[in-house]
C-alpha cells in the first residue's frame, strides 16, 4: 500500500507542475483531464501526508522510549505513541477506502430496463410494481425519470419497459439492481387464494454518451412499423414506431412511445449505446477476475437476487443475506437501507481485495 501511495503523491506533484505549464493551459482538453485527475488525488495526497507526519511522529517516540532517558519523560513518550498509533490506525482505514478503484461509471445518468419472466400476467404487473417502486426512489433522490419504450399489458402491467433515470450519482446507488427478481404473493388473476411465484429482470445500463461508442451507420438496419395500442386516439396512425437491429451484435432495440419517428429513432439509439456499452464492457471484465472479485454478485441479468414475500412482509437479498420487514414502504421507494448494505457490502470485498493483494 505505501509504495501506491508513493507513486500516487509523485504523480499528484508531477501534475501540480503541468497544471501551470503555459503549453498545458493553452490546451483546454488536456488541461481539464489533468485537473480532474488533480481533483481525484488531492484527498489521497492529502491524508497520506498527514499519515506520514504521524508515522514520524511515532519513530521519534520510539527513539526517546530506546533513550534511556529520564522515566517521566520517557512514559510521556509511551502516551504519546499509543495517541499518534490510534491516529495512525484511523488513517490508514481512510487511505485503504480512498484507494478502492472507482467506478467510472458512477455518476452517470441510468437506462433501466424490466422485462416480465415467469409467471404470465402476475409477473407483467410484478414488472410494474417493480417501474413504480423505481420510480418513486427516483424521485425521493430528486432525480428525472422519463420513459423510453413500454410494451404494456391489458391489466396495466408491463411485458417490458425502458426509462431513461437522469441524476447525480443515479448510476452509484442503483447498479447493483441488475439481476432476477422474484414475488411471491395471491396473483389479483388467482381466484382460489394461492400463493404463485412470478419474475421479472431488471437490468441497469450507465447511459453511454456519444464519445464512448461510436456506432457505424452500416451497422444498422432500421426497420419503421406502426405501433399498435389498447385503442382510442393515442393510436399511432403513421409507421412511427422504430426498430434498430445492431448487425454485428445482434441487439434489436424497439421504441414507440412518441408519435415521432424521429424522437423513437433518438430514444431507441439511447437504449442501443447503452447495451453495446454494457456487452464492451461485460467482455473486459471475463478477463479480470479481481473485478469479479469485488463486486457484490455478477450484475448477471440471470442472477436471483431479491425475492418480495407478500404473506411475510419481507424483502430478502439474497447476496448480502438481509431481510427488511418494510415491503410496503420498500415497493414505495424506500430503498436506501438495503442499498447503504449493498454498497457497504462491496466496499468491504473491495478492501479486502486491496488488503490481499498487498500481502501477495
Amino acid at each position: 500500500m505505501i509504495e501506491r501511495l508513493e507513486e500516487i503523491s509523485k504523480r499528484f506533484k508531477e501534475i501540480e507542475g503541468l497544471l501551470s505549464n503555459p503549453d498545458v493551459i493553452s490546451d483546454s482538453g488536456k488541461y481539464k483531464k489533468l485537473a480532474r485527475e488533480h481533483k481525484e488525488l488531492q484527498p489521497i495526497y492529502e491524508t497520506y501526508q498527514k499519515y506520514r507526519k504521524i508515522a514520524s511522529g511515532i519513530q521519534e517516540a520510539i527513539d526517546v522510549i530506546h533513550s534511556g532517558e529520564d522515566e517521566d519523560f520517557i512514559e510521556l513518550a509511551k502516551e504519546e505513541k499509543k495517541e499518534l498509533e490510534k491516529e495512525a490506525k484511523e488513517l490508514e482505514n481512510q487511505l485503504k477506502m480512498l484507494l478502492i478503484p472507482k467506478d467510472p461509471n458512477d455518476e452517470k445518468n441510468v437506462i433501466l430496463e424490466i422485462r416480465a419472466g415467469t409467471g404470465g400476467e402476475e409477473a407483467a404487473l410484478f414488472a410494474a410494481d417493480l417501474f413504480r417502486m423505481y420510480s418513486r426512489y427516483a424521485e425521493r433522490k430528486g432525480w428525472k425519470i422519463e420513459i423510453l419504450s413500454a410494451n404494456e399489458t391489458g391489466l396495466g402491467g408491463y411485458k417490458e419497459i425502458s426509462a431513461l433515470i437522469s441524476g447525480k450519482g443515479a448510476y452509484s446507488r442503483l447498479k447493483y439492481e441488475s439481476g432476477v427478481h422474484r414475488v411471491q404473493r395471491v396473483p389479483v388473476t388467482e381466484s382460489g387464494g394461492r400463493i404463485h411465484t412470478s419474475a421479472a429482470t431488471v437490468a441497469i445500463l450507465p447511459e453511454a454518451e456519444d464519445v464512448e461508442i461510436k456506432i457505424d451507420e452500416k451497422d444498422l438496419k432500421i426497420d419503421t412499423y406502426r405501433s399498435s395500442g389498447a385503442g382510442g386516439q393515442h393510436v399511432n396512425t403513421t409507421d412511427s414506431a422504430v426498430r434498430i437491429t445492431h448487425i454485428p451484435t445482434g441487439i434489436v432495440v424497439t421504441c414507440s412511445n412518441e408519435r415521432s419517428q424521429i424522437q423513437n429513432r433518438i430514444k431507441a439509439m439511447k437504449i442501443l449505446r447503452a447495451r453495446l456499452k454494457e456487452l464492451y464492457e461485460r467482455q473486459q471484465k471475463e478477463h479480470l477476475d479481481s473485478t469479479r472479485r469485488s463486486q457484490i454478485g455478477s450484475g448477471d441479468r440471470s442472477e436471483k437476487i431479491r425475492t418480495y414475500n407478500f404473506p411475510e412482509n419481507r424483502v430478502t437479498d439474497h447476496r448480502i443475506k438481509l431481510t427488511l420487514y418494510n415491503l410496503e414502504q420498500f415497493l414505495d421507494g424506500e430503498m436506501d437501507e438495503m442499498i447503504d448494505a449493498l454498497v457497504a457490502a462491496e466496499q468491504a470485498k473491495k478492501i479486502e481485495n486491496l488488503v490481499s493483494k498487498d500481502n501477495e
